[in-house]
């Protein structure tokens, strides 16, 4: 493998994503008793950026008895190379071929990913079909966000992973070793693991009530302070650090505001305390405070002062991403070399913010916009979404409005000589499992192309750079996240005309996806009207599905509901969150969702 990789890597663009040899790469053991795969159905600088490919990565390569390698999806020259010399995919670390593992693990992030999973089998040499493996293949693990929803790509796995990944994979790692060491059989090993109820077994139990996994003690949970420094540039080429999980602020479209809660902090002493070895250990410039809201960490001014002799010494640059415009304050970012600040307002009226619960006036956004352009800040980004439930032509034309509003204010109260550079994006709105909008139709592709055209237009006649999104992607999107198990014949008919990288607009082909639809005689409308009775309610995340009820005919009636810092909301997880005291480690308490 190694003379043959060596031999192809001229013919590739970037071999440097089939090479491995990272700094920090781990000492990997070949003759662990149980050999783990990580795959990420995506190139290499995306699986690179992903922090939960890091964590259980990290995890697996420090038990005894287990190792853990990577493998991404290879782009479209090397899954030639492959298919020319009849030669498997591999993993990046030891070149072992993926069929030769004991156990093949992917990150499902997206929905458009899910024909890169079955690109990856077949360049492997594994069958799509669980049913169709035998005792000798590795089993097939898939975990991520879109697990909460497995039922289009059940088909393809043995077993997956609802909800938070570190505890459970241990224990997966543990019960492979044991039922190997006793002689057991694949499937004596998956009716084990049944017993866990974070995990969904089709081959045993179709019918389960599977519940989320939730890491409660984040300051004790694994952080892996020697990562990997890609060989090539990342999509975020950065130390990450986690700082909290969850999200407290409700807003009606998102779901990981939903499946990701209760918040879970870390500790100011714990983090300053990971973000020195971190940097010690990987030389990275920029440092990312991770999180679904970076601002609303109940510390953050202590953090960022703790940090700064770190920063000041090593000239590292903090960047705070998802920064919500009416937490933002200015100094938390003054160590930044940047210029540019992105918000996402989501709409362009109150009326429609309030539909959305997204808790933000047109007053917060000038106001933050106003502390930003005195601190020097000369490049906006701000992202809207269009396809809103009860979102009309005039929703859409306030954003243009808002846009005047905010290169006057530039031109007022601007520290910086530099011209304003304003950006626009726009994306269409997928409803999604375990959110309020779950049940909302998607929106009619007349009404979101003609508001696009509109916006680009009069964003064009003031400089203002406007961006939007496909809307086929999107609606396939809604089909696959809402989706059943019908679905998984037709991801197969799919690709098998052709359809792979569908995340990218170069190579996403809806005429190949409208064929197999009709192929596999399933109808598309089926998955993007309304849909009040999803099956997706047969996992447990912990809201309640009253709750999500409640919220949705507040959303219609346009009342909002406070942040939970606020008070408790009652969604499903009394017991569970912490809402007046969440930096602090406590005892779990009865009641808590973990598996």
């Amino acid at each position: 493998m190694e003379n043959f990789i060596k031999s192809i890597l001229p013919s590739v663009d970037k071999p440097s994503r089939y090479t491995g040899g990272e700094y920090n790469t781990p000492h990997i053991d070949l003759s662990a008793a149980c050999r783990f795969a990580m795959c990420f159905p995506d190139i290499y600088e995306i699986g690179m950026s992903n922090l939960g490919i890091e964590i259980l990565y990290g995890i697996l390569n420090r038990m005894e008895g287990v190792s853990c390698e990577r493998c991404f999806a290879p782009w479209h020259d090397m899954a030639e190379q492959l298919r020319k010399h009849k030669m498997p995919l591999f993993s990046l670390e030891s070149k072992t071929p993926l069929h030769k593992f004991d156990m093949v693990g992917f990150s499902m992030q997206y929905e458009l990913s899910y024909t890169n999973v079955l690109l990856m089998l077949e360049l492997a040499g594994i069958s799509f079909l669980a049913k169709d493996r035998k005792e000798q293949d590795p089993v097939l693990i898939a975990g991520g966000p879109s697990c909460v929803n497995p039922y289009p790509f059940a088909d393809f796995f043995d077993i997956i992973l609802v909800g938070d990944g570190e505890g459970i994979i241990e224990d997966i790692a543990n019960a492979y070793k044991a039922n190997k060491a006793r002689g057991g059989s694949k499937q004596d090993f998956l009716k084990d693991l049944n017993r866990y109820e974070c995990l969904y077994v089709p081959s045993v139990q179709k019918d389960k009530r599977v519940k989320r996994n939730i890491v409660m003690d984040m300051d004790n949970a694994f952080v892996e302070t020697k990562p990997l420094v890609p060989n090539i540039e990342a999509v975020f080429n950065r130390a990450k650090l986690e700082i909290f999980r969850g999200c407290t602020r409700g807003c009606r479209y998102c779901q990981a505001g939903f499946v990701y809660r209760p918040v879970r902090e870390r500790s100011v002493g714990t983090l300053k305390n990971n973000a020195t070895q971190i940097i010690e250990n990987c030389g990275f410039d920029e440092m990312t405070l991770a999180s679904l809201s970076t601002c609303d960490y109940s510390h953050l001014r202590e953090l960022l002062f703790e940090l700064k002799p770190l920063i000041d010494k090593k000239q590292i640059n903090v960047s705070l991403p998802s920064t919500r415009v009416d937490s933002f304050e200015a100094e938390f970012v003054e160590s930044s070399r940047k210029s540019s600040v992105t918000f996402a307002p989501e709409a362009g009226t109150q009326r429609l913010r309030d539909i959305i619960n997204k808790n933000v006036t047109e007053e917060d956004i000038l106001t933050s916009l106003t502390k930003a352009f005195q601190k020097g800040y000369s490049a906006v980004k701000l992202y809207f979404m269009l396809g809103l439930p009860g979102e009309t032509d005039e929703d859409a034309e306030a954003i243009f409005v808002l846009a005047q509003k905010i290169k006057r204010l530039y031109k007022q109260v601007a520290s910086s000589k530099k011209a304003l550079s304003l950006v626009i994006g726009t994306t269409i709105f997928v409803p999604k499992p375990f959110t309020p909008f779950e049940v909302c139709a998607l929106v009619d592709r007349e009404a979101v192309d003609k508001r696009q055209v509109w916006l680009k237009q009069q964003c064009r006649k003031i400089g203002v750079k406007f961006g939007y999104c496909d809307y086929d992607m999107s609606m396939l999107e809604c089909i696959f996240s809402r989706g059943d198990a019908r679905l998984s014949k037709v991801i197969v008919r799919a690709y098998q005309l052709g359809a792979k990288f569908d995340g990218w607009s170069d190579s996403f082909a809806m005429d190949k996806w409208r064929q197999a639809f009709l192929d596999c005689k399933v109808d598309m409308q089926d998955y993007v009207g309304q849909m009040p009775n999803g099956g997706w309610h047969q996992l447990d995340t912990g809201i309640d599905k009253v709750y999500l009820q409640e919220e949705y005919k507040k959303a219609m009636e346009g009342t909002t509901t406070d942040d939970c810092r606020k008070g408790c909301k009652n969604c499903g997880l009394i017991g569970v969150c912490y809402p007046e005291s969440m930096s602090k480690s406590k005892p779990q308490k009865k009641g808590a969702k973990q598996c």
